[in-house]
């Protein structure tokens, strides 16, 4: 999980400066932490206490109103009574991290994941973002087979996960839909050597920088084990105390 709040606040000083290379500083001075963290602590607290991510979601959301959030979701996170509202934004899948690692069988990780999606961003590209996303970190922290993970992603999902970053980069631009951001974060952890690799390759796209190093971050950590200790460091000096906390008392569950 902090390799997914990592991955946010890795990518956040790129979402609206897009660079197209892999060679930028890992912890840049302006970097910060995004909703893709803020909703991600809230998941993890929603399975902590009740399961009731709606509730979670803006109880915590609602704590911190300059996160970044999308126009549609503000407007449901402050509603009186909140309905879905047909997203197909990546938003469901950058929350998800904390499904992927506290369930223990497939069934229950996609079931969870439509779950935690569906409050909001219930347009089938949303909830299938979410579970696609999922279920490559439940992959990754169970089976640890790249091939294994993508032949399962693709033919679930149909995202095409043959292609390389190599090739994605030169024409790939932003996009905030999950059709158009979980395959590829997928494929900057296939293509990875390392966590830090894949989190440069998400990054090096150019497109929705700190969404896509969330997704690919929360699976590479998954894959390579925790993340190093000056990378949670930073992580910890940038977080908010309370987000902190919940954060490391998921990690203890």
């Amino acid at each position: 999980m902090i390799g997914a709040i990592a991955g946010d606040i890795i990518g956040s000083v790129y979402e609206h400066r897009p660079i197209k290379s892999k060679d930028f500083p890992f912890f840049h001075v302006d970097c910060r932490f995004t909703d893709d963290s803020v909703l991600t602590v809230a998941v993890a607290k929603a399975i902590m206490e009740d399961g009731d991510y709606q509730k979670w979601i803006r109880k915590i959301g609602r704590k911190y109103p300059n996160a970044g959030y999308g126009g549609s979701f503000i407007g449901w996170l402050y509603s009186e009574n909140p309905v879905p509202y047909n997203s197909w934004g990546n938003g469901s899948a950058m929350r998800v991290s904390p499904v992927g690692l506290a369930f223990d069988s497939i069934d229950e990780v996609l079931s969870e994941a439509d779950r935690s999606a569906r409050i909001s961003h219930n347009h089938p590209e949303g909830i299938k973002g979410a579970q696609a996303a999922a279920l490559a970190i439940y992959l990754a922290r169970t089976v640890k087979d790249k091939k294994l993970i993508k032949k399962e992603i693709s033919s679930r999902f149909g995202y095409n996960l043959e292609r390389t970053v190599d090739e994605i980069r030169p024409s790939y631009g932003f996009d905030i839909s999950c059709q158009g951001t979980v395959p590829e974060a997928i494929i900057a952890f296939l293509d990875s050597e390392s966590y830090e690799d894949a989190i440069r390759n998400a990054v090096s796209l150019g497109g929705d920088s700190d969404t896509l190093a969330c997704i690919t971050g929360g699976i590479a950590e998954a894959y390579y084990g925790p993340v190093e200790h000056w990378i949670a460091e930073n992580v910890e000096k940038i977080f908010p105390p309370d987000l902190w906390a919940i954060t490391c008392e998921f990690l203890k569950t």
